[in-house]
C-alpha cells in the first residue's frame, strides 16, 4: 500500500514538473500602435476606405434618383417604357452592389490593400515574438490585447515593452 502511495505521489509530482511551463504575456495591440509603418498603414487604408464609400454612395445615389424618377412618372408610362425603366434600375443597382463587393468584399482592392501594407508588419512583429520567447525560454506567449476572459496577470510576465525594443 505504501508503495502504491509514493507510486502516485511520484507519478503525480512528475506530471506537476513536466507541465509547468515558462510563459510570457504581450499586449500586440500596444506593439503595433507603437511602429510608425502600422499606424501610417492604418491612416492609409481608412482614407481609402472613405474613398471608395464615397464612390459606392454615388452609385447608389445614381440608382436611387433614378427609381425616384420613375416612381414620379410610372402612372404615366406605357407597360414597355415601365419593364425598361424596372429594368434600367435592377441592372444598376446590381452594378453598383458588384462595383461595392469589388471593393470592400474578402477579395476586394480594400482587403488587397490591407494585406500588402499590414501583413509585412504583423509578420515582423509575430516574427520578433517567436525569436524573443525562443531565445529567453519561453514556452508560451498570451496576447492579452483582445482577450475579454483574462481576468489577472502579473506584471512581471509581461514582455510587451521588450518587444517593442527589439522592433526598434
Amino acid at each position: 500500500m505504501k508503495r502504491l502511495i509514493l507510486t502516485l505521489v511520484l507519478a503525480f509530482a512528475t506530471v506537476v514538473a513536466a507541465s509547468a511551463q515558462n510563459y510570457m504575456v504581450v499586449n500586440s495591440e500596444k506593439v503595433f500602435k507603437s511602429i510608425d509603418a502600422y499606424n501610417k498603414a492604418l491612416e492609409k487604408i481608412e482614407n481609402l476606405a472613405a474613398e471608395y464609400q464615397k464612390q459606392v454612395d454615388a452609385k447608389f445615389q445614381e440608382v436611387e434618383t433614378l427609381y425616384n424618377k420613375y416612381v414620379q412618372q410610372r402612372a404615366s408610362l406605357p407597360e414597355s417604357t415601365r419593364q425598361q425603366y424596372e429594368a434600367t434600375i435592377l441592372n444598376l443597382e446590381a452594378e453598383a452592389t458588384k462595383f461595392q463587393e469589388s471593393l470592400f468584399g474578402n477579395d476586394g482592392e480594400l482587403m488587397k490593400q490591407r494585406v500588402e501594407l499590414i501583413q509585412p508588419i504583423q509578420a515582423k512583429v509575430f516574427g520578433t515574438i517567436e525569436s524573443f520567447s525562443q531565445q529567453n525560454g519561453y514556452d508560451l506567449v498570451i496576447d492579452i490585447a483582445s482577450n475579454p476572459t483574462l481576468l489577472y496577470y502579473s506584471p512581471k510576465v509581461d514582455f510587451t515593452n521588450k518587444i517593442i525594443e527589439a522592433l526598434k
